[in-house]
């Protein structure tokens, strides 16, 4: 599955570095200069060989809590919350969760939820939607995985998008019928940004209702990503 993804950020990185090519400093993409001040180390770099160096598998932010990169066909901007930027609801408790480090690229490792056992399942997160390009529609996905032990799912997960201006979309999966051990990208909502959309732009997975206790679930994080 690494060998795959570094595969892919490849061809990602040598798209970008055709259609940046003649990009000079000050067409960077949307607010990457303020997004790059959380990158570790911060800031843009002395060229844009250079930066374009750093976003060939992505940028890490915040000591890896979320991970930056621009889309190889049209330069826009695009993140993965990861699980530990998460609000989980028990999640700094070993009795219901636990926490691994999964390895995101050949140097950096990022923290990955373990669900142990639970009844009340939450699980939210938040964007800023300054970060991403205007205009531009995108597509919210968590990114988890199902043991093959895992049980308790026999009621549906709740999957919930909420925009800066309160709109909400909601949506249901039923776990049972989902591949096991494999990384699933389970579609949250969609949205377009524009100026009667700033501000933060929440996700959520929850099962709070159906009173069974749950295990087996591994989370990654959430992406949010232009729309294909």
């Amino acid at each position: 599955m690494l060998q795959q993804y570094c595969k892919k950020t490849q061809l990602i990185y040598n798209e970008i570095v055709s259609n940046t090519r003649s990009m000079s400093m000050d067409e960077l993409p949307h607010n990457c200069e303020a997004i790059m001040e959380h990158a570790d180390p911060p800031g843009l770099g002395t060229s844009m060989e250079k930066l374009l160096d750093r976003l060939r598998c992505g940028v890490f932010l915040d000591e890896n809590r979320q991970k930056y990169w621009i889309d190889g066909k049209t330069g826009y901007n695009c993140f993965m919350v990861f699980a530990r930027d998460l609000s989980i609801t028990w999640g700094n408790d070993n009795r219901y969760w636990n926490w691994a480090s999964f390895q995101e690229t050949s140097n950096v490792f990022v923290d990955i939820a373990s669900l142990t056992n639970v009844c009340w399942l939450e699980v939210r997160g938040k964007l800023d939607t300054s970060n991403l390009s205007p205009g531009v529609k995108y597509v919210v996905t968590f990114v988890i995985s199902l043991k093959n032990t895992a049980n308790g799912w026999n009621v549906p997960v709740n999957f919930e998008l909420i925009l800066p201006d309160g709109t909400k979309q909601e949506r249901k999966e039923d776990f049972p019928s989902k591949p096991k051990g494999q990384l699933l990208e389970i579609l949250v909502g969609e949205f377009e940004t524009g100026r009667e959309i700033e501000g933060d732009v929440k996700f959520s997975l929850i099962e709070i209702n159906g009173g069974l206790w749950k295990s087996g679930l591994v989370l990654k994080g959430v992406r949010i990503q232009p729309k294909k």
